[in-house]
């Protein structure tokens, strides 16, 4: 009867083995599940993240393109009122150098 109950201990070992096996390989399985779930999350994370730090980019370089333009812009303006200005003034002082020039040139001098 000894022999018995050593064999039925034994195979209650070996069951107990069986079943910690399982757990065990249970346990990685779930676990290296749960590393590739949060690999992926972690991903999308960083696309979504790198998604709006290049929309960012792309809007602080287009209003920085957009102050260049705007710069230009008032540039040209500015340009032209000088340019109005300065005709405006050689048309109102251009009959008094006329009339210099020809009286330097109709006089004589002894």
């Amino acid at each position: 009867m000894d022999s018995f109950k050593g064999q039925g201990g034994i195979q209650m070992l070996l069951t107990a083995e069986q079943d910690a096996q399982h757990v065990v390989t249970s346990a990685r399985n779930m676990k290296m599940a749960r590393l590739k779930q949060a690999k992926e999350e972690a991903e999308k994370e960083v696309a979504l993240y790198r998604s709006q730090m290049e929309t960012e980019y792309q809007n602080k370089i287009s209003e920085s393109t957009g102050s260049s333009g705007n710069t230009v812009k008032k540039l040209e303006e500015e340009t032209d009122r000088k340019i109005k200005a300065l005709t405006k003034s050689t048309t109102m002082v251009s009959k008094e150098v006329v009339d210099m020039l020809i009286e330097h040139i109709t006089s004589v001098k002894i």
